[in-house]
């Protein structure tokens, strides 16, 4: 078999997190603190186009320059700081909607990673969250089964830069020792696509809400989930021979792709 490791994505790949989790937190840290406004489905989905929580709300502020009311002094006074505390507040209620299961794994996902497993093949979480947010997703996003089964952990803190550089994806394969053509990355977003494109690892998209209007033309496949044998999944580009994502359908695509090299 050519596939050796499947490494996922985690945000809107492996879980919901950016509807059920991520953005309810912002909203609830903004109003927290005081703040007016509210970022809605629309914008945020404009939002997600700058990787990184920290970086997307330096961007927000810079971009959209909303009045701050009693917190643009503090703002003012270290603008770095306040922003290190609104995402921390951010965080602790986006953990704790993990603990309260509100943050649904997509459809698929447990499957394809226990028959993986079951395979020889190793599994990998490759992602910008933080630590953090990475160690509360494994205690309370999946099942302890679940987590037990994944191999490695690339976060954020483990490289000098995010997605869509390729670091993670390249550090990844370091820790494996494996090369590009026997790997395939699982992610949602133009910003994931582009970084395991630059590290050379094909790519599946399973499309969210908050990214199926992004570029995917480099893909090797684009799908609207992983699917299951109940729910199949909806092709967008590329083929299928079952109507959700197996390893064989994986395996064939790397197999066609040597071929083609």
């Amino acid at each position: 078999m050519t596939l050796r490791a499947l490494l996922l994505d985690v945000d809107g790949t492996v879980a919901d997190t950016e509807t059920f989790g991520h953005r309810p937190a912002y909203n609830r840290a903004f109003r927290k603190l005081g703040l007016k406004f509210r970022w809605g489905p629309k914008l945020y989905r404009k939002l997600l186009l700058q990787p990184g929580g920290r970086e997307r709300l330096l961007h927000y502020l810079r971009r959209y320059t909303p009045q701050l009311g009693d917190q643009q002094e503090r703002f003012d006074e270290d603008p770095g700081r306040w922003i290190d505390e609104v995402h921390e507040l951010k965080s602790r209620y986006f953990r704790s909607y993990l603990r309260k299961g509100r943050v649904p794994m997509r459809p698929g996902v447990a499957r394809l990673i226990r028959e993986a497993k079951a395979s020889g093949i190793k599994v990998a979480l490759v992602t910008n969250a933080s630590p953090a947010s990475l160690k509360a997703m494994l205690r309370h996003g999946l099942d302890k089964s679940l987590s037990e089964q994944i191999d490695l952990i690339v976060g954020s803190g483990d490289v000098a830069r995010k997605k869509p550089a390729p670091d993670s994806y390249l550090h990844a394969m370091n820790k494996l020792g494996l090369q590009p053509w026997q790997c395939v990355a699982v992610e949602d977003s133009a910003t994931g696509l582009k970084a395991a494109t630059a590290a050379g690892i094909p790519t599946i998209i399973t499309l969210n809400p908050n990214t199926e209007a992004d570029d995917f033309s480099h893909a090797a496949l684009v799908l609207d989930g992983l699917g299951e044998p109940d729910a199949p999944a909806t092709v967008i580009t590329g083929h299928l021979r079952h109507q959700y994502l197996t390893l064989e359908d994986i395996e064939r695509m790397l197999e066609a792709r040597l071929k083609a090299a």
